[in-house]
């Protein structure tokens, strides 16, 4: 017999795949509800479902209504599900507005906004249980992840991240929607806000040396090493993204990648999640997608 919070659940996420947002199942911790079928494999996979199965955290995300009902029914602890961001029609972002520990994302956004000349549109607001918000904006193409780039307590779930949908429980509490956001639509994220979100270019090539490459093309990769590798935490992926994006904008793709993938090891991240993110550029280049 199902849960009560699992049927509510399950309700909220249909409802919110039918305004065309790609949704999961999660469990009472946030994470993904469906257990990874590759999780007693020897040796990491990159796999994104390939392979067929759920089990791929955001890559499972789906509109299809028989296809989310199926990844409920394989999880039937989920009380909550999550919402993909940066994917295409719409390319969500979730604004993740904190207000603990001593940070104010609230104000931190006002501040923004007042210091750059832009204001953000009504649109569909998440209340979390901390006292927080979710504001749900879209794009015209991904915008990568990132943490307090903008400003203490303000967040970016953009692509391969997702925020947690209104009637989701969790161990911390409900997520509720603001009363009257349902009725607002997406609103579209203001040109000034893309412009900070996204990472700045990387720096100029040092002075050359005896021992750096004079290549133009070798000089390149380098400075998009270099780029992974001056990542902070909170960044790693959005840069790593960015980097991975431009290599495969100039033909290097293929070539750098590995090394993109030990530069990002080295700041932190897992092989398997340097990996995944190296791969989601590639092939968002392939496609003709904006990069």
């Amino acid at each position: 017999m199902p849960r009560p919070d699992h049927t509510r659940a399950l309700h909220a996420a249909l409802l919110t795949a039918a305004r065309g947002l790609p949704v999961i199942p999660l469990s009472r911790t946030k994470l993904p509800a469906v257990r990874s079928p590759h999780r007693d494999e020897p040796r990491p996979s990159v796999c994104r479902g390939e392979c067929g199965r759920p089990g791929h955290g955001v890559h499972d995300a789906s509109t299809d209504p028989a296809r989310i009902r199926a990844l409920f029914a394989v999880a039937p602890w989920a009380t909550g599900y999550g919402i993909a961001c940066g994917q295409a029609p719409h390319y969500l972002i979730g604004l993740d507005l904190d207000v603990k520990h001593g940070r104010d994302g609230v104000s931190a956004l006002e501040a923004l906004e007042a210091a750059h000349g832009f204001s953000l549109p009504q649109t569909v607001t998440v209340l979390t249980p901390s006292g927080g918000r979710h504001l749900w904006l879209t794009a015209p193409g991904p915008v990568p992840n990132s943490a307090g780039r903008l400003g203490p307590g303000i967040d970016v779930r953009g692509a391969g991240g997702y925020v947690v949908g209104p009637g989701s429980r969790t161990v911390a509490g409900r997520y509720l929607l603001l009363p009257g956001s349902r009725q607002h639509p997406l609103g579209e994220a203001p040109a000034a806000l893309l412009r900070l979100a996204v990472p700045p270019p990387p720096a100029p090539p040092r002075p050359a040396a005896a021992a750096e490459p004079r290549h133009p093309a070798e000089k390149r990769a380098a400075a998009l090493v270099r780029f992974v590798l001056d990542s902070q935490e909170g960044e790693r992926n959005g840069r790593l993204f960015w980097a991975a994006c431009r290599a495969y904008d100039a033909g290097l793709g293929e070539a750098l990648a590995p090394a993109l993938v030990t530069a990002a090891v080295h700041t932190g991240l897992s092989e398997r999640e340097a990996a995944a993110t190296v791969a989601s550029a590639g092939r968002l280049r392939a496609s003709a997608e904006p990069c």
